[in-house]
């Protein structure tokens, strides 16, 4: 249901890997493989994928994936050889996996070790592709940024420890896609940015009228539990929280209008105003969904419901998009109702203007799945 005959050229990333990694590889060599065979892409004459597969090297794996999807209609796309600094014509379908670090297609990097929380190594990093469509060229960067370990660590204070990493690691992928090496381009950036709402503040407003009670380990000490309880109306528990449960009374509040009323609260990407831009937000909190295929609106009950999933661009990105044309340009979640997994996908579709700022101007159709 994601593909349509009219869009011209499909990108989307893969976080494909859990905590079995190798079972894993299985799903997704046989996903893949149906993919490029199905009905529903047989317009798509060209295709590339990448997948980082090598899960045994520590310093290198993110678990990053990216399929790319070229529409017949479409005559005039090159791809951008990194190692020899030119643009190459796109023929036919390319699977590459084994070798990516030294895949001149390409730049993926997992980020510095002193990044990770406690200087753990974890799947976070980003993959960099160049493209040109006509006159046009663009970077495509896929990227996993840091989670929140804890939501006790979360609730500490404002902004969050966590927000501090995720600003850290976003400022490093944008220094290095626009650095000397290369010609810097408009560029997008989709992925699992992991951004949450302000921990702190959010539960202060949903717990306003509430009392907190501090429940901590017999053993350590250390605070185990907070529990917000309703002054009055026999004291009804509004807010549990523990490291790995946020557990709110009414999780309409983040269905309602889109959960709009909390964007408030949605302050990481203010950070980088200067240097990212996004598409008004009219979708509910993309994470965290429950995975039992038949509770396709339920939240778990494990994190605060947040925007984790985005699609920025680059000023010059954004000037690519056309002015004027509300109607052609959607940025939504995919699956609604559907159960998608932990994260529901979210995507933008829109005309490219591939001459932006010329007259006589091409356009053609282009949908990101993040």
């Amino acid at each position: 249901g994601f593909f349509h005959k009219r869009y011209f050229i499909h990108f989307f990333s893969l976080n494909y890997f859990r905590k079995n990694y190798e079972a894993s590889m299985t799903h997704v060599d046989s996903f893949i493989k149906e993919l490029l065979s199905s009905d529903a892409l047989k317009d798509f004459s060209r295709a590339r994928v990448y997948l980082d597969k090598n899960y045994k090297s520590q310093e290198q794996f993110t678990a990053l994936g990216c399929c790319y999807f070229i529409h017949e209609s479409l005559k005039n796309i090159q791809q951008f050889d990194f190692k020899a600094k030119k643009f190459r014509k796109v023929v036919g379908k390319e699977v590459c996996s084994d070798a990516l670090p030294s895949a001149a297609m390409l730049e993926k990097e997992k980020f510095p070790q002193d990044y990770f929380p406690e200087c753990k190594w974890s799947r976070k990093g980003f993959i960099r592709t160049r493209w040109a469509l006509a006159d046009c060229a663009f970077d495509l960067v896929n990227i996993h940024l840091f989670h929140d370990a804890s939501n006790l660590v979360a609730w500490e204070k404002s902004p969050s420890v966590y927000s501090g990493t995720r600003q850290k690691a976003l400022g490093f992928v944008l220094d290095r896609i626009t650095d000397q090496r290369f010609e810097r381009l408009p560029h997008f950036i989709f992925g699992d940015f992991n951004f949450r709402l302000d921990s702190k503040q959010v539960i202060e407003s949903l717990c306003s009228t509430a009392r907190m009670q501090t429940v901590r380990s017999t053993d350590t000490n250390e605070v185990d539990k907070l529990i917000f309880r309703e002054s009055d109306n026999d004291r009804k528990v509004v807010l549990q929280l523990e490291k790995k449960l946020f557990s709110y009374i009414n999780q309409d509040v983040f269905r309602e209008n889109n959960g709009t009323l909390l964007l408030e609260f949605d302050r990481e990407l203010s950070v980088f105003k200067e240097r990212l831009h996004e598409l008004d937000i009219s979708f509910p909190p993309s994470y965290p969904y429950s995975e039992d295929s038949s509770q396709g609106k339920q939240y778990m009950n494990t994190r605060c419901p947040s925007w984790c999933d985005r699609i920025l661009m680059s000023a010059s990105a954004k000037d690519l998009l056309p002015e004027n044309e509300e109607k052609s340009i959607t940025y939504d979640n995919i699956g609604p109702s559907v159960c998608m997994g932990d994260h529901k996908p979210v995507y933008l579709y829109s005309r490219l203007n591939t001459g932006a700022g010329k007259p006589h101007a091409h356009k053609h159709k282009c949908c990101v799945l993040q």
